[in-house]
């Protein structure tokens, strides 16, 4: 089951001895710091999580599942994770 953000809070606020509402507040701040970092091109590590990054994809022909008939998929940019090594190693002890 997935942990919403009110839990996260929680947990955060447990962890570090202060109320949820200044969680809360690190936890909008760090997410508003993410986006503006990714917004201007640029990349951003999470220690012990990992680094994000924006990286372009380019344009391509796709099926309509439901036709079959070739459709036209627009050029993006997305945004990619690249897990720490810790992480990985400790999810699979």
């Amino acid at each position: 089951m997935a942990m919403t953000k009110d839990e996260l809070i929680s947990d955060i606020a447990g962890a570090i001895g202060e109320p949820k509402t200044t969680a809360r507040n690190a936890l909008d701040q760090l997410a508003q710091i993410v986006a503006d970092q990714l917004e201007n091109g640029g990349e951003i590590t999470l220690p012990g999580i990992g680094k994000l990054k924006v990286t372009e994809r380019p344009a391509r022909t796709g099926r309509n599942p439901s036709t079959g008939a070739a459709i036209e998929i627009a050029a993006k940019k997305v945004i990619k994770l690249v897990v720490a090594k810790g992480l990985t190693d400790a999810v699979n002890k």
